[in-house]
């Protein structure tokens, strides 16, 4: 997935301002896909540039003034185009699984406070998304739109308990 396909979905879900999208982003896509605020405004320049997005007009344009992005046709054929797309699942990259496999070598040793840290973590995520998931879903969830959006939740909320799983087995081995 890329920053501007993030945007464009974004933007179609709602037109909003750069600030307004750097906020969702922290409060959504940013769960799955983190981004910097620079980025997201860099990216938005370029969205523009390529005729994808535009500012919607305003009454009375003023320095400073927030601009409101709405997708074009050509950003939505984009967006449409790229979820088409085939693509492999991304191979792992976890530091604290290379530094588990380090600690085979060298010794656990401060390796079960860490792993208590990863653990809490995960728990609070887990909280969080399940926070999210009473508040903001019916158990079944209308439309594509509304099951799709659940689906993503859905799969923090299994990967968190993977994590919970997995952190506590291997803590529990650590403890032997």
């Amino acid at each position: 997935m890329s920053l501007p396909h993030a945007i464009l979905t974004a933007l179609l879900e709602k037109p909003s301002s750069g600030l307004e999208l750097t906020r969702r982003f922290d409060r959504s896509i940013g769960y799955f896909w983190a981004s910097t605020h620079q980025q997201i405004y860099r990216e938005l320049a370029k969205l523009e540039q390529a005729g994808r997005i535009r500012a919607l007009p305003t009454a009375a344009p003023s320095r400073g003034q927030k601009k409101e992005y709405e997708v074009l046709p050509a950003g939505r054929e984009e967006l449409a185009a790229w979820v088409a797309l085939p693509e492999d699942p991304r191979p792992v990259r976890d530091p604290l699984l290379l530094r588990m496999r380090a600690a085979a070598v060298v010794g656990v040793n401060g390796m079960g406070a860490e792993l208590r840290r990863h653990l809490a973590l995960h728990e609070r995520q887990l909280a969080e998304y399940q926070e999210i998931e009473e508040r903001d879903f019916t158990p079944e969830p209308e439309g594509d739109a509304g099951r799709l959006r659940h689906l993503v939740l859905r799969g923090g909320i299994d990967l968190e308990t993977f994590w919970i799983g997995w952190l506590t087995r291997a803590i529990g081995y650590l403890d032997d």
